[in-house]
């Protein structure tokens, strides 16, 4: 996928503080890197780090009135894309597909795992340590929508049921419900779609859209206008044998990025 004029893609070659070298062949022409120092430290603390950079240069792609595409190995990257949008100031509006809630809390994780967590802490709830080092504020409940999500742990679930966050559990809603007022931030973690298209995935579940309804999804977005901003968690390279899933990930990114 070649850069353009009206995009700017940004890649986070990380998942959670580890190096992602696989995703390093993803970069072209135009395209930026995040290339941490990293501190010895805890998990956390090279997070911040990581973010910080993806912040820094997502702010500066909306300030030069460019589209930022930030293309992660997580979701926990979502935190450094936030900061960016805000300190632009752009008060967006979140469009969150993923085969799973990413709505846990320490309370509620049967794993203790922090990419099990980024929603929650986006509308501050649970763990806020990154959250606040990075310098981002809490995203209104009511500003986001989580489409899909069929795979949700119990206390997720009861997070999810408490709050004022959208759910859609059937990605096809997408197609009629009408789009909140305003920029956009989508963010497409590429497990929400069905494993018969997209197989390469760290997280499997089974169900989801087939990629012939996201692509009518995501059409809908991109001709609305209204996309702001743009992040992307990555399959897993390493499962990704035949490269199908990368290049239908590519496909669906480059219809949201128009």
């Amino acid at each position: 996928m070649p850069s353009d004029k009206k995009n700017a893609y940004i890649l986070t070659p990380y998942f959670l503080d580890g190096l992602e070298e696989e995703m390093m062949s993803l970069i072209k022409p135009g395209w930026q890197v995040v290339e941490p120092s990293l501190p010895v430290g805890s998990k956390q603390e090279r997070m911040v780090e990581i973010h910080t950079v993806l912040r820094d240069l997502v702010f500066q792609s909306l300030v030069a009135g460019k589209k930022p595409v930030s293309v992660a190995g997580d979701c926990c990257s979502t935190i450094g894309v936030l900061a960016g949008i805000q300190q632009a100031g752009i008060n967006p509006n979140l469009i969150w597909f993923d085969a799973h809630g990413d709505f846990n809390t320490w309370e509620t994780t049967p794993s203790d795992f922090l990419g099990g967590m980024p929603l929650a802490m986006l509308v501050g709830m649970g763990e806020q340590l990154m959250v606040d080092e990075v310098g981002m504020t809490t995203l209104p409940e009511e500003r986001v929508i989580l489409t899909d999500g069929r795979d949700l742990d119990p206390g997720e679930q009861q997070n999810l049921s408490h709050s004022k966050v959208r759910h859609y559990p059937d990605v096809s809603d997408l197609l009629k419900a009408p789009l909140p007022s305003g920029p956009l931030w989508v963010h497409f973690d590429v497990d929400v779609l069905n494993l018969e298209d997209l197989p390469a995935v760290s997280y499997p579940a089974e169900g989801g859209p087939s990629s012939r309804i996201l692509r009518q999804v995501f059409e809908r977005l991109a001709e609305s206008g209204q996309i702001a901003v743009i992040s992307l968690s990555s399959w897993n390279p390493e499962l990704d044998l035949d490269g199908r899933s990368r290049d239908l990930s590519l496909e669906m990114l480059s219809i949201l990025a128009g």
